[in-house]
């Protein structure tokens, strides 16, 4: 049995206390350790693990019995943050995005190995079962040659005038939050890295509500059209499409959010037959959390390292240097 690793939440964030601090405590090779926050003893909606001692966020990261910290800051603090827990010597996991631009991805990527610790950002869909059987079938050819990606994800915040998503000054806006999984997922299903990138959005108290970003995907597949959409005030939609010469395969039912809208299933098109594959159970938190400790325990390679969110940063930051700005 491996030791298990002991987890520190750096924020008390609602997302935090509701999806992965429930992981790390349910995860087999973790324990939820303590809690940091601004102000200790005052932070409710825990009982799920009863009696999580609180601290600061110094006394946390100063307390040698804490192995890994969890970061659920808003975007503006993740690289200051995540800076500052590698320095104590700790292992981070922190939320996407995990910086503003790929140079400062360099910089961690240099600490992280300067330290010899794990940093990784928070990007859990690679953990699931349903985007690796996904990658499977589309780089083993089930689709034929790879011809086009479309992506979609939109929500309504609207009315949230301050979620952080919504302001300028905390890193907010559609790209940042949920840019990471259209763009990310077809990167890790094809291998492929997005040339010739264009981008056309609509801002809104300074943050962009709706994007649409149109690329070329180049790689080990060959190359394919890529179109991808995202926006903060449309009705809720997830789905990825890849869509080949001899088929195509649909990753649908809310796949960035699995089995919170329906259960987690993806489904291969190929002439007249329609074949799908569901898990209705796998919860890409926990495994995301296992997979860091197994990780850290036996040097295995990181399902999700650096490197690779690096290369959606770059299209992150080619999308706002490309962007020509329209109206609705």
């Amino acid at each position: 049995m491996m030791k298990p690793v002991r987890w520190g939440v750096l924020g008390n964030a609602k997302f935090a206390r509701e999806h992965m601090a429930p992981a790390i405590h349910m995860a087999e090779n973790a324990e939820l350790a303590a809690l940091g926050t601004s102000r200790p003893g005052e932070a409710t909606g825990w009982d799920f693990c009863p009696g999580l001692p609180q601290m600061t966020y110094a006394d946390l990261l100063a307390d040698p019995s804490i192995d890994a910290v969890y970061i659920p800051l808003p975007n503006h603090l993740h690289v200051e943050w995540t800076r500052k827990a590698i320095a104590a010597g700790k292992h981070v996991l922190t939320e996407k995005p995990i910086a503003m631009q790929a140079s400062e991805i360099d910089d961690l990527i240099a600490a992280r190995d300067a330290a010899g610790l794990l940093v990784a950002e928070a990007y859990m869909i690679v953990h699931h079962p349903q985007w690796i059987r996904a990658r499977e079938l589309v780089q083993g050819g089930a689709i034929g040659r790879l011809r086009h990606v479309d992506a979609f994800f939109s929500y309504d915040n609207h009315a949230e005038t301050e979620n952080i998503r919504n302001r300028p000054e905390t890193g907010g806006g559609g790209i940042r939050d949920i840019g990471v999984y259209t763009y990310g997922s077809a990167r890790f299903v094809t291998g492929a890295e997005a040339t010739d990138l264009s981008c056309r959005l609509i801002r809104e108290n300074g943050v962009d509500v709706w994007a649409e970003v149109d690329a070329i995907l180049e790689g080990p597949l060959g190359r394919a059209t890529y179109t991808a959409m995202t926006s903060m005030r449309l009705q809720n939609r997830q789905e990825v499409t890849f869509h080949g010469d001899k088929g195509l395969l649909k990753v649908a039912n809310g796949p960035f959010n699995a089995n919170l809208f329906a259960e987690a299933r993806i489904e291969l098109h190929v002439g007249q037959t329609v074949t799908s594959e569901r898990w209705p159970a796998a919860n890409h938190y926990k495994l995301q959390v296992e997979n860091f400790g197994r990780s850290l325990r036996t040097g295995a390679a990181y399902p999700c390292p650096l490197e690779f969110t690096r290369g959606t940063q770059v299209m992150i930051d080619q999308a706002f240097a490309t962007a020509r700005e329209i109206h609705w």
